[in-house]
């Protein structure tokens, strides 16, 4: 949970352990379906994983209620409370948005998850998914809180212009009780 934002690090795991150790835990976890990588694309085309890069991994656990019991959240708090604010609230809406968007594929295939990160140097444009919808690439950010420019969004689009986007960016946010 301690990477439950960002690109997976295999150094940032456990020191005693070694890279090929955790390699093959992680291996498990997600042959097990416990743990769902989300893998970098550039996006260029359909299909997704064509030009992906499965060094560049996000990683999502099979559970919402399971990342918020680990990170010490009590579900019945946040329940009640007027305005959910926690440092872990856009880790668990991308993590949500994540976990919808593979129930809503076929249930008859595995479907794989992606992101876009912008490869230029200095750059720190993130795309939380891309996913095919027919014949487009559908790019989704996730913002958990009132505010965002959505400026990566806006980068990709101005990038992949060749795509239509009609009715598209899709913009998912955690409602706030007022």
């Amino acid at each position: 949970m301690q990477q439950a934002r960002g690109k997976f690090v295999y150094a940032k795991v456990a020191s005693q352990s070694n890279h090929k150790q955790i390699k093959e835990a992680l291996d498990l976890l997600v042959m097990a379906g416990l743990v769902i990588p989300v893998t970098h694309t550039a996006a260029n085309g359909l299909s997704l994983g064509a030009e992906s890069n499965s060094k560049k991994r996000n990683m999502l656990l099979l559970d919402t209620g399971i990342s918020q019991r680990l990170l010490g959240l009590n579900i019945a708090d946040i329940m009640l409370e007027d305005d959910f604010n926690v440092i872990n609230k856009g880790a668990i809406a991308e993590q949500f948005t994540g976990l919808e968007l593979l129930k809503s594929g076929s249930c008859y295939r595995q479907e794989s998850l992606y992101f876009w990160h912008r490869e230029a140097k200095s750059s720190n444009a993130e795309v939380d998914y891309v996913t095919p919808k027919g014949q487009q690439i559908v790019p989704i950010k996730v913002k958990s809180g009132k505010s965002g420019a959505m400026r990566s969004m806006h980068l990709f689009i101005e990038e992949k212009k060749r795509y239509s986007v009609s009715g598209f960016p899709w913009k998912i946010m955690l409602p706030t009780k007022k």
